[in-house]
């Protein structure tokens, strides 16, 4: 399972450097390099959008480094990610002590639309977290993210995002991870 892991993470990585690009990027203008910095807060649920009907005690602390390059023509940035999920107390059944867990994700994200400042984005990634629990019965991970983004300025820029966590079904307990947040970037 590890090889597979690592397999999918080298392959994902050498992908996405084939398309860098030296124009304007819509996640970092015409700079190569940013890092961002995400909070968000735990949702209970197990579908791939969920709505933000249910928050746990349940949060994620993401910090990201990206570079920029394209997908199929499309702007997109490549991430390399390390997060820490915080549980505290129980609720709806579960007790999100037991989540508190660290993970190294390797993303990708593509514009969707873009007009003046604003944008949205989805991505999508592979990682591992540290241990596997009854939530997700995997220390392999799939994520899925929609994101809408403002750039403050030309190094600056603010995002709200959506991240839905699973094990891709490769394993029995796959009641995902959810979270709702803000981050904020900055491009160098």
């Amino acid at each position: 399972m590890k090889k597979i892991a690592i397999i999918l993470l080298a392959t994902t990585m050498t992908v996405f450097s084939a398309f860098a690009t030296t124009t304007r990027n819509t996640f970092t203008g015409y700079y190569k390099n940013q890092f961002s910095l995400y909070i968000g807060q735990g949702i209970d649920s197990g579908f791939l959008l969920p709505p933000p009907l249910k928050p746990v005690p349940f949060y994620l602390f993401n910090l990201q480094y990206s570079q920029p390059t394209t997908f199929f023509s499309l702007p997109a940035r490549q991430s390399l990610s390390i997060g820490q999920t915080l549980g505290f107390g129980s609720k709806y059944g579960w007790d999100w002590d037991k989540y508190t867990i660290p993970m190294v994700m390797l993303s990708g994200d593509v514009r969707l639309s873009e007009y003046k400042n604003l944008y949205v984005a989805a991505g999508a990634g592979v990682g591992m977290q540290a241990q596997q629990n009854e939530r997700l019965g995997a220390k392999l991970l799939f994520q899925f993210k929609i994101t809408a983004g403002y750039h403050i300025n030309n190094n600056w820029a603010i995002e709200a995002f959506m991240h839905h966590f699973s094990n891709g079904n490769t394993a029995p307990e796959n009641y995902s991870y959810a979270f709702y947040g803000l981050g904020m970037t900055y491009s160098f």
